[in-house]
Formats: C-alpha cells, sequence, structure tokens
C-alpha cells in the first residue's frame, strides 16, 4: 500500500525544529479541500487566518491550480493538506513549498502506516482510498495533528490550540454517535448506499451501510456501459428505494440508473444530493465539516426509509 509518502519524508527535517512566530500578527495558514479548512479553523481561532484552495463543488481530483493558489500556498505560512493522493495535481506545488522549510502537513499523518485502518481503492493500484473524512471517527484523528503543527509553530499559544481541538473532538463524537444511531435506522434490506462515484466505503464501514459506486475513488475513471448495467441489475434486484447524486460529480451517470431501472418496471428515485470531495457554500451550515456530515447522514437515512431529524435538532 502507498500514498503521497514522499512528500511527508521532503517536509519532515523542516517540521523537527519548532518555529516561532516574529511578530505578534496573526499568521496565515492556508489548506486543500474545506474538510480540512473547517478543522483548522475551529483549532486556531482568532490567532490565524485561515482559508481554503478548493471551494464548493469543486472536485479536487481532477482540480488544477492556479497561479493565484501557487502564489497563496508560496505566502503562507503553514499548509495543510489531505494526503492520500487526494490533491494529486497539486503535489508539485507543495514539494517546492516544502523545500522553503516551512511546515506542509498531511493531516492523515496519524493513519499514514495504519493498514488496518486505510481501505486499498477497487481500481486494482496499490494507492489507498483518501476520503477518510466520510469516517467521523477516522477524521477525528487528523485534529491533534492540526493542533500540535500549530503549536509547535506558535508555541506561545500551544495550549489555546490544544484546548480548541479538545473541545472541537467532543463535537464530532457527538457527531460520530448520531450518524450511527440514525443509520441503523434504515430496514437492513434497504441498507444500501448507491452514489456517483466510491467516495463513501469509509462511511460505509463506520456505519453499517453497503455502498455502491458507478466511478471509482478518482473521479478520473469513467464508468462503462457494462458496469451502468451491473448497477441497474444490482439496484432491481434488491429493490433499492432510492439513489444519490453529488454534489462535486456530475449527475447523467445516476439518472441513467434511475431511466434504466424504470425501464425494467422498478421506480427509484434521486434520493437528494450528497456532498463528497467538497463541502457546501461558504458560511452555510453545510459550509462547515459538521454541517456536510449531518446532511448526508440525514438525507440517506430518511431517502432509504430510516427515521433522522438532523444532528442540530
Amino acid at each position: 500500500m502507498s500514498s503521497c509518502f514522499g512528500l511527508v519524508a521532503c517536509v519532515e527535517d523542516s517540521e523537527r525544529a519548532a518555529m516561532t512566530l516574529e511578530q505578534a500578527e496573526v499568521y496565515r495558514v492556508r489548506c486543500t479541500v474545506g474538510m480540512i479548512t473547517d478543522i483548522v479553523r475551529n483549532v486556531a481561532g482568532d490567532y490565524a487566518q485561515v482559508e481554503g484552495i478548493i471551494g464548493e463543488g469543486v472536485d479536487p481530483h481532477l482540480y488544477k491550480p492556479t497561479r493565484g493558489d501557487v502564489i497563496a500556498l508560496s505566502q503562507a505560512d503553514v499548509v495543510f493538506y489531505n494526503g492520500l493522493l487526494l490533491e494529486g495535481k497539486m503535489t508539485d506545488v507543495l514539494v517546492r513549498v516544502a523545500s522553503t522549510g516551512k511546515p506542509v502537513k498531511a493531516v492523515t499523518e496519524a493513519i499514514l502506516d495504519d493498514t488496518d485502518y486505510l481501505l486499498n481503492r477497487e481500481d486494482g493500484s496499490e494507492h489507498t482510498d483518501p476520503h477518510v473524512w466520510m469516517d467521523v471517527g477516522g477524521w477525528m484523528r487528523a485534529v491533534p495533528v492540526v493542533a500540535e503543527t500549530l503549536a509547535a509553530f506558535d508555541p506561545e499559544h500551544a495550549d489555546e490550540y490544544r484546548a480548541n481541538a479538545a473541545t472541537y473532538v467532543e463535537q464530532l463524537k457527538a457527531l460520530d454517535a448520531y450518524a450511527k444511531t440514525a443509520i441503523a435506522s434504515i430496514p437492513e434490506g434497504q441498507r444500501v448506499l448507491v452514489t456517483a462515484h466510491d467516495a463513501f466505503q469509509y462511511l460505509g464501514r463506520a456505519y453499517g451501510i453497503e455502498v455502491r459506486g458507478i466511478q471509482g475513488v478518482s473521479t478520473e475513471s469513467e464508468a462503462g456501459v457494462r458496469d451502468l448495467e451491473d448497477l441497474v441489475d444490482f439496484i432491481v434486484e434488491r429493490q433499492i428505494p432510492a439513489v444519490f447524486v453529488e454534489t462535486s460529480v456530475a449527475d447523467k451517470n445516476v439518472r441513467a440508473l434511475v431511466e434504466g431501472a424504470r425501464a425494467r418496471r422498478h421506480d427509484v428515485v434521486i434520493g437528494g444530493s450528497l456532498f463528497s470531495d467538497a463541502m457546501g457554500p461558504a458560511g452555510s451550515y453545510e459550509g462547515s465539516y459538521i454541517g456536510m456530515i449531518d446532511h448526508n447522514v440525514t438525507t440517506i437515512t430518511n431517502a432509504l426509509g430510516g427515521s433522522a431529524k438532523g444532528f442540530r435538532q
């Protein structure tokens, strides 16, 4: 099993030395995807200006960094990324930024060597599935990585970072418990999640729901006619009541499933739109990690015959 380990090695030397702030002013942190940005904002509080690079509705598998992104990353004091090849097209930029000596940290560092936890992609490669945030329990393990990185960079406020991290983890524990209870309310025979691409395997394992994706883990792969036909067969045979589109992936293949099932006299509906590789609009509830997962779990549960009122109710 391999992933973007080379980049971690590239920055290892720079991370050994604790960096201190030369000025009392707010420092700049840049993150690749929204799920990471939200962790960092919760941990950093008012001590850092935290901004994400890849915005709402954007697929990080296909994203190509702009000149502005390169400048933003280069001017950052600290950079956080997912790793596990999620940001494949940004790797060269991240390596260049890391070579300057500033902290460039994979938030999945705590699980990089945990072969019992990480899932393999189902595309025949040796790479791992990067969608760890779909399992709240697994994503919690990124929070201390962020807290310790910020504490090393700004030791004056280390206690605050660790306290903020502890508070945030407690919120995530409650969200994790909600997800387990909600999905368990779906009738067992209907506990099947069919989506546009294979981004929900960690969610499936954590919360006990079978997952089928039309495309592979990376949206760079294309689904063939045979793949669609096989999935229609599965939906009709299992009498699946709903399938789901994703906000960052085109919905044409999911709609083809609906039409294919209808042609075989089984009505399956689109149960809703899920957030997979990107969160909701900035400033909205779904634009936070907790809101993203709450939306997904509640939407899935209710569309498949379970009962969920929402985490924040």
